[in-house]
C-alpha cells in the first residue's frame, strides 16, 4: 500500500466537514465528555492493532513552542520558510542559529505525561505503531521502544554532510552548543531591564539570551565556524530533518507501508497535537479508516475534529499530556506514578499485550 513520500503544504479542505452538533457537545459539557470516554475505553480495551499520528502538539506541554499557526515566527520569520533547502543554502548561519536554538531547548526540556503514555503503550501492546513529526526526541528520552516509533520528519540530534557524494550521517549528537559559534549568548539585557521583570520573561528551556526576540541582536557567525563536515572536510554538516520538498526517509516509509500492508485491520488510530494538514502523515488517517481503524484525536484546536465520523470517531479538546493518561489508563495504569518510579530508578514493565 503505497501513499506519497514528498512533504508538502496540502491542506485537507476537500476533506472537512462541518463539525456536528454531537461532536462539538463533547467540548463542553461534561456528561458528554464522560460517556466518551467510556466509549473509547471499551473500544481501547478489545483494540489489537493500533497506529497513532503524532505532532507538535505532544510536546507542547513540555515547553517547546509548536511553530505553527498565527505564532509559528522565529525573530521575524515564518519558521517554515526556513525549514528548506534553499534557505540554507542562501544562509547557513542564520538557519543552523535556527536549528541550535531548537536543540538547546528540546535538550531543556523533558517528556511528559503524554510522551510516557505513549512510551506505555508500546510496550504494553505488541501490534502498537506510532508515526511521529516531531524532530525533538522527547518520545525517544520517554524510553519509547525504537521499533515501534517512526520518525517522519527526522531528528534533530541527526547531523548529515550536505555534500550527497559524501554521504557522511551521524546519529543522535546531543553536544550544546554543536559549535562554540552557536552558543546561545549569555549576555546582552536592557540594563534598565530589572532582575525580576527580565525573570518574569525568562524562558525556562534557555539558559541564557532568548535568540528567538528579535529585540536581542544575533550574533554574526562565518560560515567557516559552522559545523563542518569530519569526513570531507569542506562541506557543511545540517541538522538531520526533513525539509519542505525532501523525501521522507525511504526506511521510515517501508517500515510505516509494511504495517498498514498487513491483511488484517486496524482497530485503532490516535490522532495527538497535530490536524494531520500535511501530507503524506495526512494520508495514513485515511489509510487507518480504509483499514477499519476509529479515530481518536486529542488537540485544543475544536477545529481539528471536524473530518471525524460523528458515529464512529471521538474528539478529546485539550493539553495531550493531560487527555492522552485518562484515555489510555486501561492499558498503561497510572503514568503518575510511571513517571515517579523512573526519576526513582524503578523498573517499568514491558511486557507485551498479545
Amino acid at each position: 500500500m503505497k501513499i506519497l513520500s514528498r512533504r508538502a503544504s496540502i491542506t485537507l479542505q476537500h476533506l472537512k466537514k462541518h463539525t456536528s452538533t454531537r461532536m462539538a457537545s463533547t467540548v463542553s459539557d461534561p456528561n458528554a465528555k464522560s460517556a466518551m470516554l467510556e466509549d473509547f475505553h471499551a473500544h481501547l480495551l478489545k483494540s489489537r492493532r493500533i497506529v497513532a499520528l503524532l505532532g507538535a502538539g505532544l510536546s507542547a506541554s513540555s515547553g517547546l513552542p509548536t511553530f505553527r499557526g498565527a505564532g509559528g515566527l522565529w525573530r521575524t520569520h515564518d519558521a517554515t520558510s526556513l525549514a528548506t533547502p534553499q534557505a540554507f543554502a542562501a544562509d547557513p548561519a542564520f538557519v543552523w542559529q535556527f536549528y541550535s536554538y531548537r536543540r538547546h531547548m528540546a535538550l531543556n526540556a523533558k517528556p511528559n505525561a503524554a510522551h510516557h503514555a505513549l512510551s506505555q503503550l508500546a510496550k504494553t501492546t505488541t501490534d502498537f505503531l506510532a508515526l511521529s513529526q516531531n524532530v525533538d526526541g522527547l518520545s525517544q528520552r520517554a524510553h519509547h521502544p525504537p521499533s515501534k516509533l517512526k520518525l517522519l520528519h527526522g531528528n534533530l540530534f541527526d547531523l548529515k554532510c550536505t555534500d550527497r557524494k559524501c554521504g557522511y550521517k551521524e546519529p543522535n549528537n546531543t553536544t550544546d552548543p554543536i559549535v562554540p559559534a552557536l552558543a546561545i549568548p549569555q549576555s546582552g539585557q536592557d540594563p534598565t531591564t530589572t532582575a525580576t521583570e527580565a525573570n518574569a520573561h525568562a524562558n525556562p528551556l534557555i539558559r541564557g539570551l532568548d535568540i528567538s526576540n528579535p529585540d536581542h541582536a544575533l550574533p554574526s557567525i562565518p560560515t567557516a565556524s559552522l559545523p563542518h563536515c569530519p569526513q570531507c572536510r569542506k562541506s557543511l554538516l545540517r541538522p538531520g530533518v526533513v525539509w519542505f520538498g525532501e523525501s521522507l526517509p525511504h526506511d521510515v516509509l517501508s517500515d510505516v507501508d509494511a504495517f498498514f500492508s498487513v491483511d488484517e485491520p486496524v482497530d485503532l488510530m490516535l490522532v495527538v497535537g497535530t490536524s494531520s494538514a500535511v501530507y503524506p502523515a495526512a494520508g495514513y488517517t485515511q489509510i487507518a479508516r480504509a483499514k477499519g481503524a476509529r479515530i481518536a484525536v486529542v488537540n485544543p484546536d475544536p477545529g481539528s475534529g471536524r473530518a471525524l465520523d460523528e458515529k464512529k470517531d471521538w474528539f478529546f479538546c485539550g493539553d495531550a499530556a493531560e487527555v492522552l493518561p485518562e484515555m489510555l489508563r486501561p492499558i498503561v495504569g497510572d503514568v503518575g506514578k510511571i513517571m515517579d518510579g523512573m526519576r526513582v530508578g524503578d523498573g517499568n514493565g514491558d511486557a507485551a499485550r498479545g
